[in-house]
């Protein structure tokens, strides 16, 4: 019991009257609170609301880079390259929705990520493939979209 050191005797206790046991049990009850399950909920219920404005703002940089791009295809080009450029973008970014969704989930009801949106290219080339209105290289640079405007989107929050 000596070994201890919170029940040994104080021999020069600290000024102010404070013993060892009182320091003890102030810091237990500093590792109750941070121990508290209402307060893991609350530290979820935040990161679940930055990762859901995290979504956002990377579907709507997405979303502006694609319009921006759209729009100077179809002034450059014409509009044929410029629709399957289109295509390729509202894939794009129903990719990025799912994979969003999917990387959510993540350590709540999966332990791994959703192969899902893995179709959205394979149906993109399909699509491309069987209608002669598309084309296969826009519309791919279209889906490819959502990559630059993740990189923009991070490096302006950088910037803040």
């Amino acid at each position: 019991m000596l070994a201890s050191p919170l029940l040994q005797p104080e021999i020069d206790p600290p000024k102010g009257g404070q013993g060892g046991l009182e320091t003890a049990v102030e810091s237990s009850q500093n590792t109750e609170l941070s121990m508290d399950p209402d307060s893991s909920t609350e530290v979820s219920t935040t990161s679940d609301d930055e990762y859901a404005q995290l979504q956002r703002r990377f579907i709507l940089a997405t979303l502006a880079v694609s319009a921006f791009a759209v729009s100077v295809t179809a002034l450059v080009f014409d509009l044929h390259i410029a629709s399957s450029l289109l295509v390729g973008a509202v894939c794009g970014v129903l990719y990025l929705r799912l994979l969003a969704r999917s990387v959510g989930k993540l350590g709540k009801a999966s332990k791994s990520v959703s192969k899902i949106q893995l179709l959205v290219p394979v149906l993109l080339v399909l699509a491309v493939s069987r209608l002669p209105e598309l084309e296969l290289l826009p519309a791919l640079f279209g889906f490819l979209l959502y990559k630059p405007a993740m990189i923009l989107q991070v490096l302006l929050e950088s910037r803040t």
